[in-house]
């Protein structure tokens, strides 16, 4: 599978176009801040095992797999591995066309033709900019239907995880979850499970949404001295935070839309939804 390397500064970059239009590898100084592929993920053709992914045209699960809008109930399949609501949208599980690439920068896109899955027709976009200090991602969807449909989008970035790492990422309220992690309330964040202040990520286990984000966090990795400064623009100001027991990785995920949300999203024809995430590297 065919890489496309960026480097600046002390940064370096390495995307993957056709699994899923991912991110493979993000270091500086040659360091992993996420969470690196595997050439066995690179060659599934899929980025959910990368080391950052695409959310598009939507972000969390389906429950059950049915979408109410306009007065229409749309019926999607299950499209995830042991899943039984459709999850994260096709991009993740789709290859992607390079549009351009130099030695700072790329465009890749995806076009979704209307078919069995996602039943409407859209064109996703990221764009990649890597300056001395800072790798910038651009994702957006734009509806290629000739009526409203819904949209929304997000990036699913893997940050690595050691012992002492810790976060800082400032939330208003959460969304409670049920067994399979579907939204049940939307609730207060509890003191046991806030970043209002840095803590250390090991202390919590979490895979929720969040609202009330100012759309800035910071991961700090006290062992190799370095610090991350995540900040997305609008419309991707709802966070989900995943942090798994026992594993080498986190998520800190920007999306345009929490969980059970999408119904309530319009995209007008030939409209487009489109952020950006900027991730800054400074030392401690």
């Amino acid at each position: 599978m065919k890489l496309l390397l960026l480097r600046a500064g002390r940064l370096g970059v390495a995307l993957a176009p056709e699994a899923g239009g991912s991110v493979a590898r993000f270091a500086a100084d040659g360091i992993d801040l996420l969470r690196p592929a595997t050439p066995q993920a690179l060659a599934s053709g899929r980025g959910n095992d990368s080391s950052c992914y695409p959310l598009v045209p939507f972000s969390g699960r389906i429950a059950n797999g049915h979408l109410a809008f306009d007065g229409e109930e749309i019926t999607l399949p299950p499209n995830w591995p042991g899943q039984r609501h459709p999850m994260h949208g096709d991009g993740w599980a789709q290859s992607w066309t390079v549009v351009r690439s130099d030695e700072r920068s790329a465009e890749i896109e995806y076009g979704h033709e209307a078919r069995s899955g996602w039943p409407f027709h859209y064109r996703a976009r990221q764009s990649y900019r890597l300056d001395d200090d800072a790798f910038t991602i651009g994702i957006g969807i734009e509806n290629l239907e000739t009526r409203t449909v819904p949209a929304g989008l997000g990036l699913h970035p893997y940050f690595v995880r050691d012992a002492d790492t810790e976060l800082l990422c400032p939330v208003s309220d959460m969304w409670r979850t049920d067994a399979e992690v579907l939204p049940v309330d939307r609730i207060a964040v509890p003191p046991q499970q806030s970043f209002a202040t840095s803590r250390k990520v090991d202390a919590v286990r979490l895979d929720n949404a969040f609202e009330g984000w100012d759309g800035k966090a910071t991961v700090a990795w006290p062992r190799t001295g370095l610090r991350l400064e995540l900040s997305a623009t609008e419309p991707l100001r709802n966070l989900v935070i995943y942090i798994p027991p026992e594993r080498p990785y986190f998520c800190v995920e920007p999306v345009s839309h929490v969980p059970g949300a999408l119904g309530a999203t319009r995209l007008a024809a030939g409209a487009t939804l489109k952020g950006t995430v900027t991730f800054r590297v400074s030392n401690l």
